[in-house]
Order: structure tokens, then sequence, then C-alpha cells
């Protein structure tokens, strides 16, 4: 596909939809919208210009001038991303939805939020806690990224075991179609089958389908007792194999429920500059249990440490107040930036595989790290299956590393896929695993693929050069 360049008469236009002072223009102020938290070169590239709508309409507008002079248009939210699924790789329109920050509604009748996709996901917890209720959507970068990226992604994070991730909680969207149309998917409803379900047709999409401009979020009542664990462990294997003994115990559903290997704890503990407890150990356990009552709270608590203990945990170190719970949880929350101070270049995968499985995926991608002589640190979504294995480019050059980087990973996805996993949990396949999609995934999942994005977006305008290639 051949795309226009972005002339000044096209700049004309757009400071005419926006404003002058909502266009960039400037290297050196572009230059951040030109990457995401991918920390390889290879996933980064410059915007021709960058816009900052402020609604629907405005957004509108700029996809129907887009449409009109075949000019890619890359919608993003806050660059948090891990597989440059929001970079301009093709240049044109970097759509930046930093100003539609607004929480336009809390529905305690109905138990909804409605908001733009500019609003931190942080954000949209704090304002469901101050009213009494609970967002259930957790990635640990909540604090940054924003709601509308979430969707894009369908983010999973912590508490995806109990609750689930994004998508179970969005019932309704607000979307800028390809063609500039606006309309309105789903709502207050929590229940409707009239027709496709259009709107989780669009969430994880990856902003290749629409631009998401409100969104309808569910809310739940707040559970008012919680506790977290921490369970060290003197084995990798010892660690991993308790969390299917204790997912499928005595009906517990855990909250969440986290792994941390040797390699993540050390990094943790030399990036917060403090001592973490048992920090010699080989693996740590997240467990985080809520309830209505706090005498149910300890009894699941006391029956999760009891199987920890049994079957090789070294301690039971619980925390049930905010201060010792947050001290458990920076250490995990701080994985990705821990792991720069190491090695300032890394490839971070997003694998997934059936929870039964996540002993072989580990045991598998530590077995691959040693055949390579890499690291590869891994932290895990443990309940649900989502491993982040992280390879340390260290020293190596860059010829060297992309070898190395390249054989690891087609080892890594040929075990996935054998375990009957997939590329990517939460993180999504932008730009970066766009390759490996079209390497693993079934040629007829990628034709319907292709079908969908050539039926909504015909001059492939809308975020391209990422999921597929469709042409």
């Amino acid at each position: 596909m051949r795309y226009n360049p972005v002339t000044p008469q096209i700049v004309e236009q757009l400071m005419s939809i926006v404003g002058e002072a909502n266009v960039v223009l400037e290297p050196e102020k572009m230059e951040v919208y030109g990457r995401d938290e991918t920390s390889e070169a290879m996933w980064q590239h410059m915007p021709e210009v960058v816009v900052k709508p402020e609604n629907a309409r405005q957004i509108s507008e700029i996809i129907k001038l887009a449409n009109r002079e075949i000019i890619p248009v890359t919608p993003r939210g806050a660059g948090t991303g891990l597989a440059a699924g929001a970079v301009p790789m093709l240049g044109g329109i970097l759509l930046s939805l930093e100003r539609m920050n607004k929480i336009l509604e809390v529905d305690r009748e109905n138990l909804f939020m409605v908001t733009e996709p500019g609003v931190t996901t942080g954000e949209v917890q704090r304002t469901a806690r101050a009213e009494g209720f609970l967002y259930a959507g957790d990635p640990c970068s909540a604090e940054s990224s924003f709601i509308g990226g979430n969707v894009a992604t369908n983010a999973g994070g912590n508490k995806a075991v109990k609750y689930g991730v994004t998508g179970r909680h969005i019932y309704g969207l607000e979307v800028v179609l390809p063609n500039g149309e606006i309309v309105t998917l789903g709502g207050k409803c929590v229940k409707d089958v009239t027709g496709y379900d259009l709107v989780h047709l669009i969430v994880g999409s990856e902003g290749t389908l629409g631009v998401v401009t409100k969104v309808y979020l569910k809310l739940m009542p707040l559970l008012p007792f919680v506790a977290d664990l921490l369970v060290p462990f003197d084995s990798v294997e010892k660690a991993i194999k308790i969390v299917p003994t204790i997912m499928t115990h005595g009906g517990i559903i855990p909250t969440c429920l986290e792994f941390m290997d040797s390699m993540s704890i050390k990094a943790a503990e030399l990036y917060l500059n403090q001592k973490l407890p048992y920090s010699d150990a080989a693996a740590y356990v997240i467990v985080e249990i809520d309830g209505n009552t706090e005498r149910q709270v300890e009894e699941d608590y006391e029956t999760i440490g009891k199987l920890c203990l049994e079957n090789g945990g070294l301690e039971v170190f619980v925390a049930d107040n905010p201060s010792a719970q947050d001290r458990i949880w920076k250490a995990r929350k701080c994985y990705a930036e821990a792991l720069r101070m190491i090695s300032p270049v890394y490839c971070m995968e997003d694998i997934v595989v059936p929870v039964s499985q996540i002993p072989r995926a580990l045991e598998a991608i530590n077995g691959i790290a040693e055949k390579h002589r890499v690291k590869i640190p891994c932290v895990a979504h443990a309940g649900d299956g989502n491993i982040h294995a992280t390879l340390l480019r260290e020293d190596r050059d860059e010829h060297t590393w992309h070898e190395v980087k390249d054989r690891v990973l087609d080892e890594i996805y040929r075990e996935v896929y054998a375990l009957g996993g997939a590329l990517s949990g939460e993180h999504g396949i932008g730009a970066k695993r766009k390759g490996a999609m079209a390497r693993f995934l079934h040629p007829a999942q990628i034709d319907m693929i292709k079908s969908i994005k050539k039926a909504l977006d015909p001059n492939l305008i809308l975020n391209p050069d990422k999921l597929v290639d469709v042409l």
C-alpha cells in the first residue's frame, strides 16, 4: 500500500480541525510519540505530524481527511505499550488521545462508569473506590496507562484471575470508524445479543478497526476485606507447581496469583534500593484474597498458606493493611523498569498457556535460555497462564543480539503452541509480533482478520502495519 505524505496543506486542514496549538510538528516534541515502552530501536518511527483532538467530532474530521488523502493514522494513548502497537511505523498522522481525559459519569444505580479514553486506569480505579465500587481492571501500568489503551489491547493484569481481563468489564463503546462515522456500540445493558458482538470486536483490535472515544465500564461492589501473601520458594519448580494446586483447591478463587523468578527478584531489589524478604529465594509467589468478611478472608489465606508450606514454601508473609500490601506489590509492579537497570535493551514476551501447562512452559523457557546462553528472567500472572519472559541483550553487539533473539523467540513460540498456548495474553501483537502471528496462526484465522480489516477500512489508513499484512 502506498500512502501520501503529510503536506503543508494537510497540516493547515488539521489545524483548522483541532486548533494550531494542538498540532505538533517540531521533531524534538514529536520524538516521544515515535516509540512506546519497547526498548529496541527497530520498533521506533517518527510521525510526520502529531494531532491532539478533544472529542469524537474532531477525530471524525481527521479520519475523513486521512481517507480522502490516503494518509496513515496511528491512534495512541499513553504510549505504555510493549508491542509497538501505537508507533507510527509508516509515518503519517499520530492521533494522540491525551486531551480526552474526562470521567463523564458514575452511574450508581446501574453500576457503570463512562469515561473518555485518555483517563489513566489508576484514576478510574480511585474514582470507583471513592464511590464504594471496584473497577477490577488492574494492569501493572495502571498509574500511567490509559483506559483506551487497555481497551485496544484487552489488557489483563493482576486481578484477571478472579475478575477477568479488560473486555469482561466493557459493555459499550463510542467509536469513530475508519470511514469517519461515529457509532455507539452497546451501552449499559448487561445482556445484549442483538446482532454480532461488535463491542468485543473492537476490544483487543489495537486501533486497527476504529478509534475508541467513549468507554462504558462495568463496576462491582467493593469487597471490604483484602489480604496479600508473599511466599518464597527454594526452587522454581516448587513455586510454579503450587499455582494449579491453589487454583483447583476447595473453591477458593484468588484475586491475584503472581510468580517472580530469582533474576526478577534481584532486579527489583536493585531498582527499589531496598532489601526484600528472602531475596536469595529461587522464586516468589504472590497471592491476593478478597471477601465480604474478615473471617472468610482469614480462612482462605490460612488454607492457601498451608498449601504453600506443605509444597515447599519457605515462609508465608501476610499483609492485611494497605502499607504492607504496597510493599509486597512494589517488587512485582516495577518489573519492566527494574530490568532496564540490568539491560537497557531487552525483548519482553507475553506468552500465554493453559494454567496447568505453566510448569512445562517455564521449564522449556529455562532450557532454551541455557541452550543459547541468554538470560530470560520471568514473571507471570500465573493464575491465568500469562508469562512475561524477557530476553536480556546485555553486552551483545547488534548483529549477535538479533541472531540470538530470533532463534530463541522461534523456539519459545514453538514450545508455547505445542502446549496449547498463544503469542500474547495482554500486550498485543502490534508491529513487533506481526511476523510471528503470520507463522503460527492458522491461515484461515489470518484470512478472517484480513477480511474484517478490509471490510471496515478499505483504504487501510487506520493503524496500518499492525497485526497482519493485509496486502
